[in-house]
């Protein structure tokens, strides 16, 4: 090529390049009506996947086209989910937001976030560790008949049907297990060892066979005894031998390749691995060591509350007034019955009240039962019901062991469990209207859940309860048990410390029961940076609720500040706190 015609050839290739990137040449994004359906249909259409993926979830949330089954745990079941992740936020991420309203804005940002999460999760191998001392699919089997529809011949035909898929299930898990070995991504070891004896546990109380205890009246007696039959025959030929199986491979080679050290840091790409799970779980960028010294500054303040009830009780010291309560026959259960009557008290006198802290109400009934003896080392939690009210949410209450245990701080724990904790935000969160149903259930932000449900415990005092100084105490107690997680987690995972050190701080810190004290130690180890997700979303919700004060003056109204705490479904930190920006200013404006 001479060169007039290289430069020639060099000039319009450059005029060609000018002409792609001017304005007039640009990719037109589509009008904002498209983008937004576009959206709206992938929103859908990554819910309807999920429910897919998750039969359980759906039945959870009373959806019941998949309830004859159970998903599928195996390595290819998990690769596929991820690959319809990452397929999910191609498409979103290729949806411009410009002109989106900040609702619509706030579910394209959900989604990215959800979806961001499961992948870095699946890159870290997270799903190769899926069992503990606390749960796995063991205990969730176990409660499979809690958690399902029984009203009907076609919903026991499904159970049974799952039933039948149990040995597939645990299967499947062992499988995934087996490449945790491979890949040394394993919980700790004598946390393991206690897997067994809670596989007998369940076997010897047989959970699977309540549902023919009692018929829905208009199933046949005949049809009865035909369910009854299937029922125990999938439990002794299926359930049973997998258990059995299940057990034994925990025992002989699961547990014993077990970690020795508790720190998850010790893992492969350890320190990644807790910022991931302190991200994913308290939706904050703070690190270890800032987290660290906030538990320490609020057992500080804290314990300063708490002595200023001591000494009016008539006490010298927090030490004095702790050994007293600790000796008083009034908070020392006598039964487990006891301790459920206690929050089932405490949760009917909130009821009421409710309209002084809110105008949403949940629509959905609440019931409080006792761990089952197999899932004893579970803490005191709650089971979402259905949206229909059809299954009643459910406060699940720690009575194990019930004479080691306090009665002190069981109103704190009721308040945030039940109403207008747990409860209160889940089912409020299930009877939303005009958001994309993915918002509608918890997305996995423990922050705003836990925090939430830390916040209601001190509701209790803002429409005139604790009127027992002691049960003030408790309320406190609840909150310090709250601030030395932020310690003893990050002590654990960041700082070495052994699970003697982390005992003796427990003890020391007079937040919590003996019982308490061991099951929540483990469940730490077994558990990182869960459990700092309670006091960072409680600590926020009262910093939003001050700066709506501060900023609202006299237009300020509790209750419509806690209806915009929960209308908006379960949200990251930093997205909670954008919108209640807005909100004060919406509210300034009107």
């Amino acid at each position: 090529m001479n060169l007039p015609t290289l430069f020639r050839s060099i000039t319009v290739a450059a005029t060609i390049a000018v002409l792609s990137l001017s304005p007039a040449h640009a990719q037109i994004p589509k009008p904002l009506a498209d983008r937004l359906a576009e959206q709206n249909a992938l929103f859908d259409e990554q819910y309807e996947s999920d429910l897919k993926y998750n039969p359980e979830r759906a039945t959870a949330y009373a959806d019941y086209r998949y309830n004859d089954q159970l998903a599928q745990y195996n390595l290819a079941a998990i690769a596929e989910r991820h690959k319809v992740n990452e397929a999910f936020l191609a498409r979103l991420k290729a949806i411009p937001t410009a002109g989106f309203s900040d609702q619509d804005q706030l579910s394209h940002d959900l989604m990215l976030r959800l979806l961001q999460q499961r992948i870095t999760d699946f890159n870290l191998k997270e799903y190769e560790m899926p069992i503990n001392q606390q749960n796995g699919i063991h205990t969730g089997l176990a409660d499979l008949p809690n958690s399902i529809p029984l009203d009907s011949v076609k919903h026991y035909e499904d159970y049974i049907a799952r039933l039948h898929q149990i040995p597939r299930a645990l299967d499947q898990t062992t499988e995934v297990l087996r490449q945790g070995i491979k890949d040394k991504l394993m919980p700790v070891k004598f946390l393991l060892e206690k897997i067994p004896a809670q596989c007998q546990g369940i076997i010897d109380a047989d959970p699977f066979l309540q549902p023919t205890k009692k018929y829905p009246a208009d199933i046949s007696p005949a049809d009865q005894q035909r369910l009854t039959q299937q029922i125990t025959d999938a439990i002794n030929n299926d359930v049973f031998p997998a258990y059995k199986k299940f057990a034994a491979f925990v025992q002989t080679e699961y547990a014993p390749a077990g970690r020795t050290t508790l720190a998850i840091t010790s893992l492969p790409d350890g320190q990644k691995r807790y910022e991931n799970d302190i991200y994913a779980r308290t939706t904050t960028h703070l690190t270890a060591d800032e987290i660290h010294q906030l538990g320490l500054r609020e057992i500080t303040r804290i314990e300063a509350e708490m002595l200023v009830i001591a000494k009016k009780e008539g006490y010298a010291d927090l030490a004095s007034y702790r050994a007293a309560l600790k000796t008083n026959p009034k908070y020392i259960p006598t039964s487990a019955d006891q301790i459920l009557d206690d929050f089932r008290h405490y949760i009917a006198q909130m009821q009421p009240k409710l309209p002084e802290l809110f105008t949403v109400l949940p629509k959905s009934p609440v019931t409080v039962e006792a761990i089952p003896a197999f899932q004893s080392a579970a803490a005191t939690h709650y089971n979402l019901g259905t949206p229909d009210g059809k299954r009643p949410g459910r406060v699940v209450v720690a009575t194990y062991n019930f004479a080691e245990r306090s009665l002190i701080d069981d109103e704190a724990i009721a308040y945030h469990e039940g109403i207008p904790g747990h409860h209160m935000q889940l089912s409020v969160n299930q009877q939303l209207t005009g958001l994309p149903k993915f918002r509608m259930h918890g997305l996995g932000f423990n922050a705003y859940t836990e925090g939430w449900a830390l916040y209601a415990e001190q509701l209790g005092k803002d429409v005139g309860f604790y009127t027992d100084p002691n049960s003030d105490y408790g309320r406190l107690s609840s909150e310090l048990f709250r601030a030395v997680r932020l310690v003893v987690d990050t002590g654990i995972h960041s700082k070495g410390w052994s699970r003697d050190q982390v005992v003796d701080f427990f003890r020391k810190s007079g937040a919590v029961d003996e019982p308490t004290i061991q099951s929540e130690t483990d469940r730490y180890i077994s558990w990182p940076a869960q459990a700092l997700s309670y006091k960072l979303g409680q600590l926020k919700f009262r910093e939003l609720r001050e700066r709506a004060k501060t900023e609202l003056g006299p237009k300020f109204d509790i209750r419509t500040f806690h209806d915009e705490m929960l209308s908006g479904g379960t949200l990251p930190l930093d997205l909670l706190d954008a919108r209640t920006n807005q909100w004060i200013a919406a509210q300034k404006a009107n």
